[in-house]
């Protein structure tokens, strides 16, 4: 029996819209989150989709993720806005933030989106993504509570704090996106392999007990470590400073103390947008951009960029269906969402 179920990616996102209708959320909102929730899973990326939504529900029922938000723009300077995102639904924020800074790029060449009291965004890519889509490029980083261990800590102090960056590729459709945690590897990829019963490649995290091991349920009772020891550790703290310091808002270890479940309410988010065209004819920034990975493809065979196997899972996946593990179908019929 397969330990797999596969849904029609159509399906699938209007299940989880008409969940979040049903929740009480707005139907703009509703549909963003519907979509990004279900495009990770869409793009081979199980640990940032539609498992996460239990989890939303119970926050949204619980007060912890603002059902209905009130945005604010508390600040505007120039190119630069910061937006109170009234601890709403992550997705729904992260894009609306996104969509301000390329607004902002397209009249000053370059915009700034500072968004605090927001909630776990899920995939760091689909906002990068959307920006290069529009023939921006699109950088954004958040906070998050502990999960990584750096320096001498024995336990999880700082959040594994995401980078995305997308540019814009020969195929509009198809940007160049960069999205990776500071750790070696994210908590949600942890949990995907253990959920398919697999340890990960080396000893990428420590036990409750500060050792290092590979055993993927350890590590969720541990933390990760950072991606090149000191690297990806310095990389976390300056992603933490640019966020909750520029924003005067929580710290990672605040948002955990004020609640400890992961959807991340209080969290700081930046989101940049560069307009090509304030730089260089977007043409000939094409032209750049699409000699250099042919350059790649030629001289570093097999070669795939960044976001590249991203494309070609969505291609089969829109084609042939989503798949699903059983258990986050399980997780699912327990918000009563069925795909018999």
């Amino acid at each position: 029996m397969s330990d797999t179920t596969v849904v029609p990616h159509d399906v699938l996102v209007k299940k989880i819209y008409d969940r979040l209708i049903l929740a009480g959320i707005a139907q703009d909102q509703a549909l963003i989150e519907a979509e990004i929730m279900s495009e990770a899973d869409l793009l081979g990326v199980p640990s940032h989709g539609v498992r996460m939504l239990p989890p939303l529900l119970k926050a949204i029922d619980e007060g912890r993720v603002t059902k209905n938000p009130q945005f604010a723009n508390v600040r505007q300077f120039g190119a630069i806005a910061v937006l109170d995102c009234n601890n709403g639904p992550g997705r729904y924020a992260s894009q609306k933030a996104m969509q301000h800074a390329t607004t902002l790029a397209q009249e000053f060449g370059v915009g700034v989106c500072l968004a605090k009291n927001t909630t776990h965004w899920g995939r760091a890519h689909a906002y990068a993504n959307r920006a290069a889509q529009a023939g921006f490029i699109g950088i954004c980083t958040t906070n998050a509570i502990p999960t990584m261990a750096i320096g001498g800590a024995k336990k999880a102090v700082i959040g594994n704090n995401p980078l995305a960056i997308g540019i814009p590729g020969a195929n509009p459709a198809e940007p160049i996106v960069l999205d990776m945690a500071m750790s070696q590897a994210a908590v949600g990829k942890v949990g995907t392999w253990l959920r398919e019963g697999k340890n990960l490649p080396g000893n990428w995290g420590i036990d409750a007990g500060g050792n290092p091991t590979s055993d993927a349920k350890a590590i969720l009772s541990g933390a990760v470590l950072p991606m090149g020891e000191h690297k990806g550790a310095g990389l976390a703290v300056m992603f933490e400073l640019l966020t909750a310091a520029l924003a005067g808002a929580a710290f990672t270890q605040q948002i955990f103390s004020n609640d400890p479940s992961g959807l991340d309410p209080q969290a700081s988010k930046i989101f940049i947008a560069l307009n090509p065209a304030a730089f260089i004819d977007p043409a000939e920034f094409q032209q750049h951009v699409s000699g250099f990975i042919h350059y790649l493809k030629t001289d570093a065979a097999p070669f795939s960029y960044p976001g590249e196997r991203g494309w070609q899972t969505r291609d089969q996946q829109l084609k042939e269906g989503v798949t699903l593990h059983n258990e986050i179908v399980q997780q699912l019929n327990g918000v009563d969402i069925s795909f018999k």
